[in-house]
Formats: C-alpha cells, sequence, structure tokens
C-alpha cells in the first residue's frame, strides 16, 4: 500500500510540473537566436514577421530607413493599436529616399538623435521580449544589394533591459523633427 501512495505522489508532483511549466510558458519567452544574412537573405522579411507579431510596442532605433515595406508594416502596427517609437540619424532629415514622410503622415512622429555625428543604430525591440539587431540597415539596399546581418534575439530579458535603457537614454536626447516642406516623399500613399 506504502508503494501506491508514493506512485501517486510522485505523478501528483509531475502532474504539477507540467501544469507549472505551461503556466511559466505563458508569461515567458523561450529563448531563442536567429540570424538572417543579406544580399537576399531575408532580413527584412523576418523584420516584417516580427514587426506583425508585435502586439503592444515597437521600439526602433535607425541610421538608414528607406525600405518602404519595413515602414508600411510599422504602420500597419500602429493601426492595429501597437505603440510605435522610433529615434532616427539626422540625415532621414536630407535623405531623399527616406520614410520619415511617410510616418508622419501617418501620425508615427520619429525623434532626430542629433546628438551623435552619426547615430548609427539599426535596432528593433518588440513587446519587451524580443531585440533585432546587427549591421542590417533598415533600407531597401541593404535586403538586395550589400552584405549586411541581423540578429533577432527572443527570451534574454536582461538584454531587452539592457537595449530599453540605452534607447530610452538616446531619446531622451533627441530632438523633434525639422522637415524641409520642399523636399520630395519617397513613400507613394
Amino acid at each position: 500500500m506504502t508503494w501506491l501512495l508514493i506512485a501517486t505522489g510522485f505523478s501528483g508532483a509531475f502532474t504539477c510540473l507540467f501544469i507549472f511549466k505551461k503556466i511559466a510558458h505563458l508569461f515567458t519567452t523561450p529563448r531563442a537566436i536567429a540570424v538572417h544574412f543579406s544580399p537576399s537573405g531575408g532580413c527584412a522579411d523576418a523584420l516584417i514577421n516580427e514587426i506583425h507579431r508585435a502586439r503592444h510596442e515597437i521600439l526602433v532605433q535607425a541610421y538608414s530607413f528607406t525600405s518602404k515595406p519595413i515602414s508600411q508594416a510599422l504602420v500597419d502596427a500602429k493601426r492595429r493599436g501597437v505603440k510605435v517609437d522610433i529615434v532616427l540619424d539626422g540625415s532621414n532629415e536630407r535623405e531623399q529616399y527616406t520614410e520619415l514622410h511617410f510616418f508622419i503622415e501617418h501620425s508615427i512622429h520619429p525623434v532626430i538623435d542629433s546628438h551623435h555625428p552619426i547615430a548609427h543604430n539599426k535596432i528593433m525591440i518588440f513587446d519587451s521580449r524580443t531585440i533585432a539587431t546587427g549591421s542590417f540597415n533598415f533600407t531597401h539596399q541593404a535586403e538586395q544589394n550589400n552584405a549586411e546581418n541581423l540578429l533577432i534575439l527572443k527570451g534574454h530579458p536582461e538584454l531587452v533591459d539592457l537595449y530599453k535603457k540605452n534607447f530610452a537614454a538616446h531619446k531622451a536626447h533627441s530632438r523633434a523633427v525639422q522637415i524641409n516642406t520642399n523636399a520630395p516623399r519617397s513613400h507613394a500613399a
């Protein structure tokens, strides 16, 4: 009879452990790392997929931003209620093909990190759970022609915290966009 009580206790413990793991999985992101390379290595598609998965917040730091598909995905995310916060390098105010005007037309108001000679970051943070970073600029040229890399990290909360603090520090010393109304717009509405 004792062995039956012991066996029942073990199966109950394993059942509790199974249920605990299932509940914990709902509140944590399993660790995963994905890497993509360009040209034509799927960097843009990987970012767009992460943008589509976002439910609450997307933080973006970008040096150059000329990718129409990525900018459209960010606008679509905003339309579905995701907070989209963007810090750009000052070159976007002068760049002919920048998506800056497209963002503003769709009520996303990037700020300019003019505190540094070049704000060369290429980072997206999704829902405080996923980081995308690497050499990949958010541009058509980076996807189609350049040798680039993109690393997507999931389930690393300590890294997310560091990247979010870095984002906040750069946003804090950024300024509002100074639009040249004569500059051509690149994205067809």
